[in-house]
């Protein structure tokens, strides 16, 4: 049967592959478009499967937040390089997947990767999208915030953080996301901090304080006073607030009468151990796997 120019084109849209993939599936079907479709879904799932060993450190985070701002939800969405962050399809697949956390709720990145996607899965949707691009691709983490005021704020696609307040505003909400992803606090406050956490800093604090020859009292006193520095540098409210550093995060929410709730804070590829090679290594790596 001869390949016509429409049947190539009519499997290009249905697939997302490229031209010859789609009229070399054609031709070993003998025009058969249904056939060749579930032969290049088979052979795209075994490519997705070879490459899921590869680390995908890269990508970015989608967020969305629902229509009177009490839920906001974001994602990780990760690929091998960041070339590949900035691909149509991923940069679709991404939004659609911080939709789909919005609106349902999963425990964690497992339990979204099984939940449907029009008529297949999320998970399949992945692995299809990893056949198309080349590369790697996982969707790591998920987070969703739901309060009576919630804020987001993204530095580009690379840091994303939800807050979530009881009192204040949008704006305030969202003033706080930015000062979390600029300074990284640990937790909300002293409560939050592991007590193990403080008995580590106690003892680095306790030795370097012998080593001055000081008595024991006030060698106590200079523990005490590093340990309440130390907690402040590391709690969100013990911050001196990033838009005005005379003032700190409690005072700003205490003169607004809020509280926050909870606040998550996501960075592409934090955790993971990236290979580092070359741009040129990495390219050829990128044709030879492909």
């Amino acid at each position: 049967m001869s390949i016509t120019a429409v049947m190539v084109k009519e499997l290009r849209e249905r697939t997302g592959s490229g031209m010859m993939e789609c009229k070399k599936a054609l031709v070993e079907t003998s025009g058969d478009i249904e056939q060749a479709i579930e032969n290049m879904r088979k052979s795209g799932m075994a490519k997705a499967d070879k490459k899921a060993g590869r680390v995908a450190a890269e990508g970015l985070i989608g967020v969305q937040t629902n229509a009177d701002n009490s839920v906001v939800a974001m994602v990780e969405v990760n690929s091998e390089t960041d070339f590949v962050a900035k691909n149509e399809d991923f940069l679709a697949f991404t939004r659609d997947v911080a939709e789909l956390t919005l609106n349902r709720d999963f425990a964690d990145a497992e339990a979204l990767l099984a939940a449907t996607m029009g008529d297949s899965t999320v998970d399949n949707v992945r692995r299809a999208l990893i056949a198309t691009i080349g590369e790697n691709i996982s969707v790591r983490r998920v987070a969703k915030v739901s309060a009576p005021v919630v804020g987001a704020y993204q530095h580009g696609t690379r840091i994303a953080v939800l807050v979530g307040l009881s009192g204040g505003s949008t704006e305030l909400a969202r003033d706080i996301a930015m000062h979390i992803a600029a300074s990284k606090p640990v937790c909300i406050d002293e409560s939050g901090v592991d007590a193990s956490v403080i008995e580590k800093e106690k003892a680095i604090f306790t030795a370097q304080a012998q080593e001055s020859g000081k008595p024991a009292e006030i060698i106590e006193k200079m523990i005490g006073g590093r340990i309440n520095k130390f907690l402040k540098e590391i709690t969100l409210v013990g911050q001196p607030f990033v838009k005005n550093p005379d003032q700190t995060v409690a005072q700003l929410l205490k003169e607004a009468g809020a509280t926050v709730s909870s606040f998550t804070r996501f960075e592409v590829g934090e955790g993971i151990e990236k290979e580092e090679m070359d741009f040129a290594a990495e390219v050829m790596a990128q044709a030879k796997g492909a």
